[in-house]
């Protein structure tokens, strides 16, 4: 027996459709006989946590991270655990497995996974379905593959889902507790792709919020010829007096002593003169991103609602699978060319129909390309008729992208002439810019229209709207060098005579906000935002970060779980306080997506078989590493823990921490006030000694309460002062080390992990025996003593 495993029931019923014999609806699974289609519910099997690993990480605490396990787990999902049991029944039946998940990463580590957990020594073969139309699917199962051949496909799906484990659990729990210990009770959810995204909405409001706007100048010429009269506009010398940093004229005065000048010698000559022809070869069909970039512009779609509508679409077998971060065609696809346009041209859209009808089918374009291709392709439409009225208005829109894509592939190139004219007068240059378009080509098809962007709940034609390009095609202007249209055919060394001048007043416009279509193109091009140079070249031919499948996700969760927020019309993205906070608490490290970047390269050539994920993971704990060492710097790690009943329940997961974001929660009726002290509780040492306010005034309690109980008053220095006038924090630090004390300390190591300057040395007895930082002056740093030694250095020493 043969057994397909597909990723989710639809795809099932897709595939067994085309399969020999009678099928038999069983519970959970399609009977063929000799053939067997199941399915999963996404993923059925969920990362453990670090509780599972280890009862002692149910309580947060510093010094068990980095938490990073030796034999990594799976557990089987409550929602699919009926799933799973009939999954594994049929596998012990099979004697062929056909890995059935989608072609992506993501959907060759969902099913593989469910094979390595069984244990499975069966064969498996891979089917890749990028459409789900008749064609597309005979033509997948006639062409089954090895499932080995995507080993490396699978690692890199792995690397990624143990590197998103690894900083979730560690870095939540480290930056959690450190905020804790200085008093903000928040959790922080911190993710390696959703952090750094915050970061970019973040430093963009804080930019507008600087942002000064500044006038500046622009000093034009129009210049007589004998073929004709042109504009050109004054180009400063680099250290011309008067122009900030990005060459603007902020004195008026110098573009007004200018204009005399060059009214009062009225000839120029001609120092440069280019006229060149040029062409742009067709945009490439869409990837995913693409496509929500276009739909966001074009309609104001967000990016969630822009897979979630390509989904169905492609599950309507209308368009190929949604999920794709490849812009390129297999070469076999060419031959059904004629079968797209046609149905194309029958859709029942004017527009469509029309560029349809001024389509050339000889013309191949680089789409066409198999050595780009990998386990999937660029979205198009299918062979599949579709009817434009079974559409939504919002699968009509997103429809409309994607054919108006597929049909310009064959249409000709985009020509036009690009002419520079720089005139000499006075001893500077003014220069001219001409773009003259000679052919259309594919450009016809994306012209800016006059009308408003349809909404997703009207009925007009999707081809009546915006381009969704993000700009005119009409529109290549290029402030400040004067650009237009055709100019006269000039050349060099010819003179030519002023007519007139002119002085236009600028103002420097701040950054645009991001939307959610533009923060996703900004996650897809990070290399725009890295801050090293070097990175930045680097990264350029990368991905960005995130995938295509979770960019949205990512974004909408951000939205959802209150670090930022939509506003207006055009639903521009501003962070809230809680993104403000998060985003300051963190490292840079975090916030800029160079390191997130450079992981997300280490994946992508993973998947090609370079590097191993061993390697991948070493340095991921290494990263790790370095980063709690910062979040517990200048602080007292031994006892930083996060108990039942203060703060985040210890049984608390990432899982939760996602869900609930940051919470503010409650002590009974205390309300903490000040920050927490360094000062460890001298009666329970896991706690620290926390300012409160209380009913009978201000005093200090352990942050283990209600597990701890201690308290304190406040001293006249505003130190904790024991209730009962003996010991207390005060009189412990009034205590001095002797010479012979601090000579040992210095023999075991023992150095203040706050200060990094004093020692620990034991001081009082029993119970309330501590470890103190020998730099009283400086520190008051002290830790519990555990079996003879700093409770800090436990397992270290």
């Amino acid at each position: 027996m043969r057994l397909f495993i597909a990723e989710k029931p639809s795809v099932g019923r897709e595939i067994s459709k085309y399969l020999g014999g009678t099928p038999k609806r069983g519970d959970g699974f399609i009977d063929h006989g000799n053939d067997v289609v199941t399915w999963a519910f996404g993923h059925v099997l969920e990362q453990a946590e670090p509780g599972d690993y280890d009862e002692r990480y149910q309580r947060w605490r510093a010094e068990d991270l980095p938490i990073v396990p030796t034999a990594w787990k799976l557990l089987v999902t409550k929602s699919s655990a009926k799933q799973f049991r009939i999954i594994t029944g049929l596998m012990k039946k099979a004697d062929v497995i056909v890995n059935a998940g989608d072609p992506d990463r993501e959907g060759q580590l969902l099913i593989d996974e469910i094979l390595e957990y069984t244990g499975n020594t069966k064969p498996v073969q891979r089917i890749l379905l990028n459409a789900l139309d008749e064609k597309s699917v005979r033509a997948a199962l006639s062409d089954l593959r090895d499932n080995k051949d995507f080993f490396n496909l699978k690692q890199s799906a792995l690397a990624r889902s143990r590197a998103d484990w690894l900083i979730g659990m560690n870095l939540s729990r480290a930056y959690t507790l450190a905020q804790r210990r200085k008093g903000n009770k928040v959790t922080f959810p911190i993710g390696r792709v959703k952090t750094p995204t915050l970061a970019l909405v973040v430093r963009r409001e804080r930019e507008l919020e600087n942002f000064k706007p500044v006038d500046y100048y622009l000093l034009k010429v129009l210049y007589a010829h004998p073929k004709g009269s042109f504009w050109a506009t004054w180009k400063p010398k680099d250290e011309q007096v008067g122009i900030d940093a990005d060459g603007h004229v902020i004195k008026q005065e110098v573009a007004l002593e200018l204009a005399k000048r060059v009214a009062a010698d009225t000839t120029g000559v001609i120092s440069s003169c280019s006229r060149s022809k040029k062409k742009e070869a067709p945009r490439l069909p869409l990837s995913l991103s693409a496509l929500q970039v276009a739909a966001g512009k074009a309609y104001g779609y967000d990016p969630q609602q822009v897979l979630d509508t390509a989904q169905k679409l492609y599950e309507k077998k209308l368009t190929t699978y949604p999920r794709s971060d490849c812009d390129y065609l297999p070469e076999n696809q060419y031959g059904d060319r004629t079968a797209i346009l046609h149905h194309l041209a029958a859709y029942g859209d004017a527009m469509l129909s029309a560029w349809v009808q001024g389509a050339n089918p000889s013309i191949k374009t680089r789409a066409w390309n198999d050595k780009k291709i990998t386990a999937h392709h660029a979205i198009i439409p299918t062979t599949v008729k579709a009817n434009k009225d079974s559409l939504t208005a919002m699968e009509r829109n997103i429809y409309f992208l994607i054919a108006r894509s597929y049909i310009a592939q064959f249409y000709g190139d985009h020509i036009y002439e690009q002419t520079k004219i720089t005139v000499t007068q006075v001893g500077e240059e003014f220069v001219a810019s001409g773009h003259v378009v000679l052919d259309m080509g594919w450009k016809a098809l994306f012209q800016r229209t006059t009308k408003k962007t349809a909404k997703s709940g009207e009925k007009e034609t999707a081809g009546d709207q915006d381009t969704g390009d993000g700009r005119s095609d009409d529109d290549d202007t290029h402030e400040g060098h004067g650009e237009s249209h055709e100019l006269p055919r000039v050349k060099k060394g010819d003179t030519v005579t002023v007519e007139n001048t002119a002085i236009d007043k600028k103002q420097t416009k701040p950054p645009t906000r991001f939307t959610s279509s533009t923060l996703l193109q900004a996650m897809k091009e990070i290399h725009k935002y890295v801050r090293n140079d070097e990175l930045k070249k680097q990264l350029k031919a990368v991905s960005g970060i995130g995938t295509e499948a979770t960019r949205a996700t990512i974004i909408g969760e951000l939205i959802s779980r209150k670090f930022m927020r939509e506003s207006g019309k055009k639903k521009v993205l501003q962070p809230t306080e809680l993104g403000y906070m998060l985003v300051d608490a963190l490292p840079d490290e975090m916030l800029y997506p160079d390191e997130t970047a450079i992981w997300e390269e280490r994946l992508a050539d993973m998947s090609d078989g370079k590097g191993t994920l061993d390697a991948f993971l070493r340095d991921q704990v290494q990263f790790l590493t370095r980063l709690i060492n910062k979040a517990n710097e200048g602080i007292n790690v031994a006892g930083s823990t996060m108990p039942g009943g203060y703060g985040v329940p210890m049984e608390t997961t990432t899982r939760t921490i996602e869900r609930n974001t940051m919470t503010t929660d409650r002590q009974g009726s205390h309300r903490e006030e000040q920050p927490h002290s360094d000062i460890p509780c001298p009666r329970c040492g896991t706690g620290h000694l926390v300012r409160r306010q209380g009913k009978f005034g201000t005093f200090f309690g352990c942050s283990d309460f209600p597990k701890c109980r201690y308290t304190a008053g406040v001293g006249d220095d505003g130190m904790p002062r024991d209730n009962d006038g003996t010991g207390g924090a005060n009189t412990t630090f009034d205590w001095q080390p002797n010479d012979a004390q601090l000579v040992d300390a210095k023999a075991k190591g023992y150095v203040c992990p706050r200060c990094k300057t004093g020692y620990f040395v034991a001081a009082g007895e029993g119970t309330r025996k501590r470890w103190i930082c020998s730099n009283t002056e400086q520190c008051r740093t002290s830790c519990a003593d555990v079996d003879g030694q700093p409770s800090v250095y436990v397992g270290k020493k």
